[in-house]
């Protein structure tokens, strides 16, 4: 989780348009869903959506391409499939292709399947993006309170 979530602060601070457009989305469509939650709520929203989204792109999709078309097609076209999902963006697609491939190989992280490696590193990736986008929102919504007085 630490490195994803690394990543995400890292561009959480860059000045790229692309990446302050990505910054705006998420703020405009989660802040005001997230703002109002304390952590442990959130938590509980990152564990649903870290369960069942890696129960279906890591239990079902992955295995099942990885199957039929081998081993690194399988990682690879499940992962596109889980950018897809997530695009918000062409950049977005591409980041969360990136993570799906990440949490795609902690699959069989240690020599074995093992579908609870991605779910919590999913999970607490989620916990953390959702507090750091839960202070922003909250930060400019007091930002835009002290410039309305």
């Amino acid at each position: 989780t630490l490195p994803l979530f690394f990543i995400f602060l890292v561009m959480n601070q860059m000045k790229f348009a692309s990446i302050q457009n990505i910054r705006q989305i998420l703020l405009d469509t989660l802040g005001p869903s997230l703002y109002r939650y304390k952590w442990a709520d959130l938590f509980i929203l990152a564990a649903i959506a870290g369960i069942s989204e890696e129960i279906l792109f890591r239990g079902l999709i992955q295995p099942w391409m990885e199957n039929s078309w081998g081993m690194m097609t399988g990682l690879i076209v499940s992962n596109l499939l889980f950018g897809l999902v997530h695009a918000m963006t062409p950049l977005y697609f591409i980041l969360a292709t990136a993570v799906g491939i990440y949490l795609g190989l902690f699959l069989d992280y240690g020599g074995e399947r093992n579908l609870l490696t991605p779910i919590v590193i999913h999970a607490l990736y989620d916990f953390f993006a959702f507090m750091v986008i839960m202070k922003a929102y909250r930060t400019s919504l007091n930002n835009s309170d002290t410039t309305e007085q």
